[in-house]
């Protein structure tokens, strides 16, 4: 019973943070544009928006196109978001505060997170539609490509700390930081930063949902909350690479003075406003710069940053 009733308050705060990622986005967009952002409802700062854009799409249509292949239509976006929500069973939000911390926890990650990449071509194939086919296929090809150099970068801080157990790598970051480590730590989370952006189909990366090509992508003949479970899960997703980009590289919840959850709390912070700055600030890139920056620079990079992240650790 308390392992239900963590997990219940886990993904309740999952849920309320994601909401608020929203309008943090809308109001950090708006002020690199020179505009307000969301401001009308729950004034001064329109703090209800979040709550006011849940409330219209629990009510909206749920419209489901005849052509469909209605299994694999209805249960792309419960795929998508449990790929995504089940991360955070093996994350530590701080000292001992972590549902199940499990010995091969970077293991986990990186495989349960794959599998929204099922989800994905469900929704375009189960869609019937061509621009989401293609969307899928695109997604498809994008998440195979990146997923190999991502992993290799969450090798690393594995190897130095010896452990694929989060709260393991934390503690031997207790001195210095992995982001600090010369040149493997720069390296590594640098190909990290680009793969997990790739992966989240973010700006440069989102040729999945390229509006100007493909509408709305593999969404496109989504409706009501199956839409919104599809949006959610992609913020889910950036919040679980900014944790665990946090904890394998900038020492989680290690820090001076204050509570390790608000470390923790911070360095997330930080790691989703950079993602916010690069999605604002660069323009899409074709689908084969996007597939020649995976195979002929981070694939090779990360391996050889790997293969020196052995040697360090077999020295020292």
């Amino acid at each position: 019973m308390n392992t239900l009733f963590y997990s219940l308050v886990l993904l309740a705060g999952i849920l309320l943070v994601v909401a608020y990622l929203t309008w943090l986005e809308r109001k950090f967009a708006g002020r690199m544009q020179s505009r307000i952002g969301p401001q009308r409802v729950g004034k001064p700062w329109g703090l209800l928006q979040p709550i006011a854009d849940g409330a219209k799409l629990l009510v909206k249509e749920d419209i489901i196109p005849q052509a469909t292949d209605k299994t694999a239509y209805n249960l792309a976006p419960i795929v998508v978001i449990l790929a995504t929500t089940l991360v955070f069973v093996t994350i530590p939000l701080g000292k001992s505060v972590v549902l199940v911390d499990l010995n091969v926890g970077v293991l986990f990650i990186l495989a349960i997170s794959s599998l929204a990449l099922i989800g994905i071509f469900m929704a375009g194939w189960g869609s019937a539609n061509k621009y989401a086919i293609l969307s899928a296929m695109r997604g498809v090809n994008q998440l195979i490509s990146y997923e190999i150099p991502l992993v290799l970068a969450c090798l690393v801080p594995v190897i130095l700390a010896g452990s694929m157990k989060l709260s393991s790598i934390v503690l031997a970051q207790s001195k210095v930081w992995f982001i600090f480590y010369p040149f493997l730590g720069q390296i590594a989370f640098l190909i990290f930063l680009v793969s997990a952006l790739a992966e989240a189909n973010r700006i440069p990366f989102d040729i999945t949902e390229a509006e100007s090509e493909l509408i709305a992508g593999y969404t496109v003949e989504y409706s009501g909350m199956k839409f919104a479970f599809l949006w959610l899960a992609e913020y889910i997703h950036l919040l679980a690479v900014s944790l665990v980009g946090s904890i394998l590289f900038l020492g989680g919840w290690n820090g001076p003075w204050l509570p390790s959850g608000l470390w923790l709390a911070l360095k997330t912070l930080l790691l989703f406003l950079l993602i916010l700055w690069i999605r604002w600030s660069l323009v899409r890139i074709r689908l084969d710069q996007i597939l020649a920056l995976s195979w002929k620079v981070l694939f090779p990079l990360s391996l050889a940053t790997l293969i020196l992240a052995g040697g360090w650790s077999f020295i020292f």
